[in-house]
């Protein structure tokens, strides 16, 4: 397993001060700053385009990495846009499965991390023909649209299968979860196999976040050990 990454998802920060938000999940002493892009029909939400990522990438004390999961329709269309604007891991979902070879081809060629990601619902044997080509694998442990929603254990199986299948093919993707993430469902993710844990209510709504980005990196790092 490797060592565990902390990723605030911008989703909970304040939409009205977002250069703001994203400047405190880096002073919270986070890893990555997560942004989820919603196109209003893949999940019933909408969220931010390139030109909010651009902004963010371009603020002059933001030096975070832009971990950026793409909820659409067509992410194809969508990938270069948000490469351009900054996005270090780009992440796409294995439902809608059209184009992904274009798209792994894509994040080899510019040299970006590729995620795949796969909602509650999904079989894990959707992902394993794309593994291999995979820098990043994202377990949905609820189902995407909007923060603050109660955590599936169910995808806690899912968690071992993809820490399971790694081990057993020898490949190095990180493991990442994304959905009702705090110090209590992180151990059990943890426990399970991940290595990256995005937060969004639990680390925004604190009134102290470096206090509970350092108590979630304590949880999960107890339990690597």
């Amino acid at each position: 397993m490797a060592e565990p990454l902390i990723a605030p998802s911008l989703l909970a920060g304040n939409h009205a001060r977002l250069a703001e938000s994203a400047l405190r999940a880096q002073s919270s002493g986070a890893d990555w700053l997560h942004v989820d892009i919603m196109d209003g029909h893949f999940v019933p939400n909408l969220t931010f385009g390139p030109s909010t990522l651009r902004a963010i990438k371009n603020e002059p004390e933001f030096r975070m990495p832009l971990d950026v999961h793409l909820m659409l329709d067509n992410p194809w269309k969508f990938a270069t846009p948000f490469l351009d604007a900054g996005a270090d891991t780009l992440t796409v979902h294995v439902e809608p499965a059209d184009h992904l070879p274009e798209f792994f081809r894509l994040m080899h060629e510019r040299g970006r991390r590729a995620g795949l990601a796969l909602n509650p619902p999904t079989p894990w044997d959707k992902m394993e023909p794309w593994l291999e080509l995979c820098g990043l694998v994202l377990c949905m442990t609820v189902n995407p649209g909007f923060g603050g929603q109660s955590f599936i254990s169910d995808v806690l199986h899912k968690i071992e299968a993809a820490a399971a299948t790694r081990g057993r093919l020898g490949l190095n993707y990180l493991i990442q979860v994304d959905g009702g993430i705090d110090i209590h469902t992180a151990r059990l993710c943890r426990e399970a196999g991940a290595d990256v844990f995005v937060a969004g209510t639990s680390l925004y709504s604190q009134a102290d976040m470096q206090q509970a980005v350092q108590k979630l990196r304590s949880t999960v790092t107890a339990k690597s050990a």
